[in-house]
């Protein structure tokens, strides 16, 4: 078995998969032409199409993330090539810090008392308990669906919403277009975990933030591409005082970095973080890389990705 790494700090993924599969070839991408060519398998973040049609006997390729919404608009991705991606592999706990630090940031005033702070002013806003303030959950994959526990553990009354129907403990759950409106109209904070799939693309338009309560707050550890960004700032206000939006933590945007000409920089009451939400654990995700890769060669059951579906 031979198979080519490709992502940054790939030496340090390369031996870490190398120790986990003493029988495989493991090798970068910056090695040369003959040796990429004959790779069986990539294990790769964001590759270049070149790099893709590099390997003439491709069996399959791990997707070094759990967003494959790069790898599947790749002009040069293989076709009929399985996908296996990255589910949590140790993302989830980061990610769920992140949305949890929002939550605080807004429930506790700390956007406002910031504001404050600015016009040395001295005022104490009243507390609202986490009994009464619901958080919606967009995305109720590995990674939503441990976010969403997080949050209901910490005492927040929490709904989640996916395509089809799903049960989660302590979760009230939603499903479909009647249902996602229905979370939208109950939630004081909107939590984006999904993909960046055709059907989620702009999800996050002027009609779903219309939709939300007056003074409701958005925090997107997801993708970039789950929100209208027009019609966010529209929302949002100009800044002076307080718009339909309270407020909005963001780490993922459609173009990163996100250039420095975004009005999303300097808006008083947005927070611009640099997709560093969740971190890939490398011992963790290599484990993952490492059982995906021994079903492959065995011939075993595989979870891979819809193309169509996007995830």
């Amino acid at each position: 078995m031979r198979v080519m790494v490709h992502i940054d700090a790939a030496e340090a993924w390369r031996e870490a998969l190398a120790s986990r599969l003493p029988d495989a070839e493991v090798f970068t991408s910056a090695a040369p032409l003959a040796e990429r060519r004959r790779a069986d398998y990539l294990a790769a973040w964001k590759p270049s199409a070149e790099l893709l049609g590099e390997p003439t006997h491709l069996k399959g390729i791990i997707n070094l993330g759990a967003g494959v919404d790069a790898l599947l608009n790749n002009p040069g991705l293989p076709r009929g090539v399985p996908i296996v991606k990255l589910r949590d592999a140790g993302m989830a706990g980061p990610i769920g810090d992140y949305v949890r630090y929002g939550l605080l940031h807004f429930q506790r005033d700390f956007d406002r008392y910031a504001r404050q702070q600015s016009r040395a002013a001295w005022h104490e806003h009243p507390l609202i308990d986490k009994a009464d303030w619901p958080v919606g959950v967009l995305g109720l994959g590995a990674i939503g669906a441990r976010v969403a526990a997080l949050v209901a553990a910490d005492g927040f009354p929490v709904h989640g919403w996916s395509r089809s129907p799903k049960r989660l403990p302590d979760v009230t759950c939603h499903h479909g277009e009647a249902g996602l409106m229905t979370l939208l109209g109950r939630v004081k904070s909107l939590v984006l975990l999904l993909p960046d799939t055709a059907a989620t693309r702009g999800i996050i338009d002027a009609d779903a933030l219309a939709a939300l309560p007056e003074g409701a707050t958005l925090i997107n550890p997801g993708r970039g591409a789950l929100i209208d960004e027009a019609a966010l700032l529209e929302a949002l206000g100009d800044g002076e005082s307080e718009g339909r939006l309270r407020g909005a933590l963001l780490d993922a945007f459609p173009e990163e970095p996100l250039p420095g000409t975004s009005p999303l920089w300097h808006h008083p009451r947005v927070i611009v973080t640099p997709h560093m939400a969740g971190p890939t654990p490398l011992a963790e995700a290599v484990d993952q890389v490492a059982d995906a890769l021994r079903a492959f060669e065995a011939g075993e059951p595989v979870e891979t990705i819809d193309p169509e579906a996007g995830y």
